[in-house]
């Protein structure tokens, strides 16, 4: 065995990742190498340091941002092709060599077993797709969102095993769950934009106003990208969260026609400092002529100060 060897399990081995063969084999190692023996104590070092540390808990924007990438990166994949892709003897291999997967694929596959049996069996609470709203765990898909002419109703078909459809209010907390959820999460962009339409009805709402405000920076839409920033102008003055975003929107959105509408939504609150920080910026290093001659006058009509 080698250093570079050692030094490329040691973390594996602090984690409790390395097979016992090779746990061995390092221990020996580690036993007679200075350097790598070192290393091994740096490593315990961090963890125990990382240990003392509490995680944070992810905001709804990492979330959703976290989300979107993934489905883009799902919907740009190549799928792997022939027997490969459900040959057993891969995942023996990678459990030979990895305890922990094999730990985690048994207790995913005793908690599915579980969750099937809850599901078969009757319970006195509601069940999957009933009145009391679907759990996104179990929704394969947003298919369709409509609202009904002349009514203030609003109907979503959607999938888990089999199509379902739902039908209700804005007002109504199932509705609002799909709605969403489809924002988060669908793979079609149209239906992405109806859910942040309906969804611009009720900005008032905190949760609500927080996925407008990661449709508008993650998604990969620019439609939809757009209706979510026109749905959060309307309180650029008063929620420093939105203001923060347009600019956000203003400085990294990759189409030209968000960043002018940004900039457009951006005129009340010209005056705020951080504003005038991403327009003077702008006015100076901007390469899109019309971005940055647009900064210019927005701050040449500035108010003079005596």
């Amino acid at each position: 065995m080698n250093c570079e060897w050692a030094k490329a399990n040691i973390t594996l081995y602090v984690y409790d990742e390395l097979a016992d063969d090779s746990r061995y084999e390092l221990e020996q190692h580690v036993s007679r190498c200075g350097a790598c023996a070192s290393e091994l104590d740096t490593v315990r070092a961090f963890r125990t340091t990382m240990s003392a540390t509490p995680p944070g808990e992810p905001t709804p924007n990492l979330l959703a941002a976290s989300r979107m990438r993934l489905q883009e990166a799902l919907e740009t994949a190549e799928p792997q092709r022939g027997w490969r892709l459900i040959d057993p003897m891969i995942w023996l291999r990678q459990m030979k060599f990895s305890p922990a997967l094999a730990a985690v694929l048994l207790i995913l596959g005793f908690a599915g077993g579980i969750g099937t049996a809850w599901r078969l069996v009757p319970h006195g609470g509601a069940q999957i797709g009933t009145a009391a709203g679907p759990a996104e765990a179990s929704i394969s898909g947003i298919r369709e969102i409509h609202q009904v002419p002349g009514s203030g109703q609003v109907e979503i078909k959607y999938d888990t095993t089999v199509p379902h459809t739902a039908e209700g209010s804005l007002n109504d907390a199932r509705i609002q769950q799909l709605l969403l959820f489809a924002a988060r999460n669908n793979y079609n962009p149209g239906v992405r934009q109806n859910s942040v339409d309906l969804l611009s009805q009720k900005p008032d709402e905190s949760h609500i106003r927080e996925m407008l405000k990661a449709s508008l920076l993650y998604d990969t839409n620019p439609g939809v990208r757009l209706k979510a920033l026109e749905s959060l102008a309307p309180y650029i003055k008063e929620d420093t969260g939105v203001r923060d975003a347009i600019l956000q929107a203003l400085q990294n959105d990759t189409n030209p026609g968000i960043r002018a509408e940004a900039m457009s939504f951006l005129q009340p609150v010209r005056a705020d400092s951080a504003v005038q920080a991403v327009l003077q910026k702008l006015a100076a290093e901007e390469r899109s002529d019309f971005i940055r001659q647009q900064a210019s006058r927005m701050l040449a009509s500035l108010p003079e100060i005596d």
